[in-house]
């Protein structure tokens, strides 16, 4: 490094609680990515092949233990949760795109053991790209992006199940996108009915469409639902987590036989839904869209409807087996949070 440069890197300020630098490395001369559309139609992965290598475009991916049981009880395989995702990739890539990847890997199957990795590991391909964020301690850390199929079929046969990646994109990962209320029912000596958690959706859609702000759900494909507002990028993480927590502890005092906003787990009353705020905090993640999830029946976090949550929904309606079906009849019910169109200004309640 030339003693100028060395000088310059020296005067900028260093990451803070509010502000964490990041960076988009991508290999030099190559396309940043390949159409999903085109090459998810045309990729159908073997059946009787326990590895693969995939030629997609200008890319190859090599695709292993693919007969590997990841859902005994179903007859689901890894080579099926891949051929998922890739036939899910059009809808899926775009709500994904540029945003840092914590990688949750199961190598044993969806019952087995995980454990979450930030880091890209290596040796990779050269193609992928990298969001390096760096932390309040100094730490950058090299985050995968999933920005196309190829790299999207890469992280899942890492064993990732479900995707997690973050609220904010890597050109300025303090500044989100949305904010989202993560309803889940506290766990107790008895189970709370998902029809509490439903009626919770409900009454967080009713706040939201008070204060003129769209929301949209979609199941968990684990306990709960999650519901996104899609807002104009400007406010910090910090300022969506402050309004996130007003608005749920508000709705607690409103109903505190049913919805509760108690950080602290011992101390979250039985039998109500908890209405997660503090999930918008700065390098927190939750499961994707489209994600599917290490649910006994292979459930998928999936859009739904506000008329569908009315009308009855289920967690387990919703997997692998039946989603993309589902996709191509319905399309993609969450595009709206993709749009520059129509997104709340938040600063309007800071």
């Amino acid at each position: 490094m030339s003693p100028a440069r060395a000088r310059a890197k020296k005067a900028e300020p260093r990451a803070t609680r509010n502000r964490h630098p990041a960076t988009t490395r991508r290999a030099p001369g190559r396309s940043t990515r390949t159409p999903a559309a085109e090459t998810a139609a045309a990729l159908a992965l073997p059946r009787d092949a326990d590895n693969v290598e995939v030629r997609l475009g200008p890319r190859s991916v090599r695709l292993t233990n693919l007969r590997k049981l990841f859902w005994p009880a179903l007859g689901i395989t890894k080579g099926d949760l891949i051929q998922y995702y890739a036939d899910v990739s059009p809808w899926l890539l775009p709500h994904i795109r540029d945003r840092a990847m914590v990688m949750k890997r199961y190598p044993h199957g969806a019952a087995g053991d995980f454990f979450f990795m930030k880091r890209a590991p290596a040796p990779r391909p050269d193609w992928i790209e990298i969001c390096a964020i760096e932390h309040e301690s100094g730490n950058v850390i090299d985050f995968p992006m999933i920005q196309d199929l190829p790299s999207l079929l890469w992280v899942i046969n890492l064993g990732c199940i479900d995707l997690n990646q973050w609220y904010a994109r890597c050109d300025d990962v303090d500044r989100p996108d949305y904010v989202h209320f993560d309803l889940d029912p506290v766990k107790g000596k008895a189970p709370v009915p998902f029809a509490r958690v439903r009626e919770t959706a409900l009454i967080v859609h009713s706040g939201l469409e008070a204060l003129g702000m769209p929301a949209y759900a979609k199941t968990t494909g684990s306990r709960g639902i999650h519901v996104y507002v899609p807002i104009v990028r400007g406010p910090t993480q910090k300022d969506v987590w402050s309004f996130a927590k007003r608005f749920a502890d508000g709705l607690a005092a409103l109903h505190p036989a049913l919805i509760t906003a108690e950080y602290r787990i011992s101390q979250r009353p039985e039998g109500r839904v908890l209405v997660d705020y503090n999930q918008n905090a700065w390098g927190r993640t939750l499961a994707s869209i489209y994600s599917v999830r290490p649910h006994p029946q292979a459930a998928v976090s999936t859009p739904v409807t506000w008329d569908e949550i009315e009308e009855g929904i289920t967690i387990e309606q919703f997997a692998l087996r039946n989603l993309p079906a589902r996709l191509r009849a319905q399309g993609d019910l969450w595009a709206p949070l993709l749009a520059a169109k129509g997104r709340f200004r938040l600063e309007k309640y800071l």
